[in-house]
């Protein structure tokens, strides 16, 4: 692509969102391009669109330029898929962030939702909340600021057992076709006309009647099959995997190869008259038999079932207190303004500095945690957060007597409502703990190999056991996760002069004999390499391989070439 190709496309985007919302400058940009545990590289451009006519408008302009197009929302993702990996992009790259496209439509009396490409899940926990309804994810199951549509194109999965994978049928998106056209498809089961830029202004504002919205019961809006999918305990396959092709279905595992414009959801009745338990073991086998016992015998799954192993407890107590303190009191609205003020900060002042700052200051942050979660720590080396409906809270309470009798080999707590928020806040910001020691032991710490992993449903070994050539170069091994999905995010801290990439390919072999599959819950992004049914799905919804070319290791060229050819790559 010429300079003069650039000078053009510059000028239509400016045209189409505003001078300011066209970034071009490395200062500018460095947030968009740089991941948050992974990846990085130059762009183009970054463009804001701020209505889904403009968006269109946008995407129109760079795929007529024949620029490559990264989708971005938040930013959150954890394996670099929505940011750059490198440079050798065809045509160049452009990141179409899509933050300010936050609205959504509450419908069918809120039942369902509209989410548009930048709505976040706090937002729309909000939205739900005066109708007594919650989403497929909620806070502690999910990253801080992620968005819906984020969620859905990555089959993101979170801590809330009975629901599966994000997942929908019904979305309005648009498609490159092989001829280098694109093409607006609606299949949202809403009449919006036939020109786009109609269709997406009245999306955009909401114009269209209760009569516009097919029920569209032949098409699902969320995995209605998981409840009980997760429950055959024998099966030899994981419960939920990203490239399941269970839950491959136009935006649903896209991963960035549609420009995703709005899906619709379905929500779900809030359970306010729950019974969480806190429960510490010695062993593993104990939490299997729970686990095995509940999903099997019990009418319905448990709500949430949340582990962590003792090491990343600690980790997360020492390198994310200063996270749960922002959460507990500032509440969640505010955290994704604060997470864009860190953003600039480092940018400013270079990656990881805020990091390091923030920790530095933590120690001034007072213990967050009870007392009775304290006590846990220094007895046990695992710990499940299980929490049931109120129907299920006897019969649980009889098994966990059973199984954890409160002696040295396991005990258990029924935890009172602040017991409980905090549990949940505990083991949420273990995920991002791993990063913040990384920024702060830099001299020791070469890198963070982060894994996320599902294993089969009957595994009963389910403990990682490091051979002692990996373990030696680890500092800490963190495992947590979904327990009773098998679903386990297990980061791996390893010392200066480790090769990550051997390391994470050696973890590979391991995982592989156990029969897993990974990733579980993030797409494959640029650390892992695509399966043949994931890559074979890309191909189908993407054949001109313009959008987020090269995801999971797959080809980068135009028409899924091996490699750009000369005249595309970027000087």
């Amino acid at each position: 692509m010429t300079g003069k190709r650039d000078t053009e496309l510059l000028e239509r985007l400016r045209e189409a969102v505003g001078q300011r919302h066209v970034l071009t400058s490395a200062r500018a940009t460095a947030r968009y391009r740089q991941g948050y545990r992974t990846g990085s590289g130059p762009a183009l451009a970054v463009v804001q669109p701020g209505s889904l006519v403009e968006l269109w408008k946008v995407a129109q302009a760079c795929v007529a330029a024949d620029v490559s197009i990264i989708m971005q929302a938040s930013n959150t993702g954890l394996t670099g898929g929505s940011t750059p990996d490198g440079a050798d992009y065809p045509g160049g790259l452009v990141i179409i962030s899509t933050t300010r496209l936050s609205a959504l439509h509450v419908i069918r009396d809120g039942a369902q939702v509209l989410c548009l490409p930048g709505t976040t899940l706090h937002r729309l926990e909000q939205a739900l909340r005066p109708f007594g309804r919650e989403p497929h994810s909620v806070i502690g199951s999910s990253c801080l600021g992620a968005s819906v549509v984020g969620g859905v194109c990555n089959n993101s999965g979170g801590s809330l057992v009975r629901r599966g994978p994000a997942y929908t049928e019904l979305a309005l998106y648009a498609q490159v076709r092989p001829d280098g056209t694109l093409a607006l498809v609606n299949h949202l089961g809403i009449a919006l006309g036939d020109d786009p830029e109609t269709m997406l202004a009245r999306l955009d504002a909401g114009a269209f009647a209760e009569a516009d919205i097919d029920p569209a019961l032949d098409r699902r809006a969320h995995d209605h099959r998981y409840a009980e999918h997760v429950r055959d305990v024998d099966s030899m396959n994981p419960a939920r995997f990203n490239a399941d092709p269970r839950c491959l279905f136009e935006s649903a595992g896209s991963a960035g190869k549609l420009i995703v414009f709005a899906v619709r959801l379905d929500t779900f009745a809030r359970e306010e008259d729950t019974a969480t338990f806190y429960i510490g073991a010695a062993s593993p086998e104990p939490l299997t038999e729970l686990r095995r016992t509940m999903l099997r015998d019990f009418a319905q799954p448990p709500i949430a079932g949340e582990y962590m192993h003792q090491t990343a407890f600690d980790v997360a107590d020492r390198y994310g207190r200063d996270m749960f303190f922002a959460i507990e009191r500032l509440g969640t609205d505010r955290l994704p303004a604060l997470f864009a003020a860190k953003g600039r900060f480092d940018a400013l002042f270079g990656n990881g500095l805020s990091d390091r700052v923030m920790q530095w200051a933590s120690r001034f942050v007072p213990d967050p945690l009870p007392a009775r979660m304290r006590a846990f720590r220094d007895r046990f080396a695992h710990h499940l957060i299980l929490k049931v409906s109120r129907d299920q809270a006897e019969v649980t309470r009889g098994l966990l007597a059973r199984l954890f009798p409160s002696d040295e080999n396991g005990d258990h707590f029924e935890c009172t409502p602040a017991e409980s928020a905090k549990a949940f806040l505990h083991r949420f910001v273990a995920a991002g703990a791993a990063v913040r020691y990384r920024a702060v032991h830099r001299r020791e710490v070469e890198d963070i190999v982060a894994l996320d992993v599902a294993l089969p449903r009957n595994t009963r070994e389910w403990r990682e056991r490091l051979p002692q050539d990996l373990a030696d170069k680890t500092i800490h091994a963190l495992y947590y996760g979904h327990f009773f999905c098998q679903v386990f995010h297990q980061d791996y801290i390893v010392r200066k002069g480790t090769d990550p990439l051997a390391f994470e390919h050696a973890l590979w072999a391991l995982l592989d004999a156990r029969g897993a599959q990974y990733p579980a819950e993030h797409n494959v992004g640029h650390l892992y390499v695509a399966r043949p049914e994931l890559e074979h799905f890309y191909r189908s919804i993407d054949p001109r391989n313009q959008l987020n070319p090269g995801i999971g290791h797959t080809a980068r060229g135009r028409g899924w070439t091996a490699t750009a050819t000369p005249g595309e790559h970027r000087p």
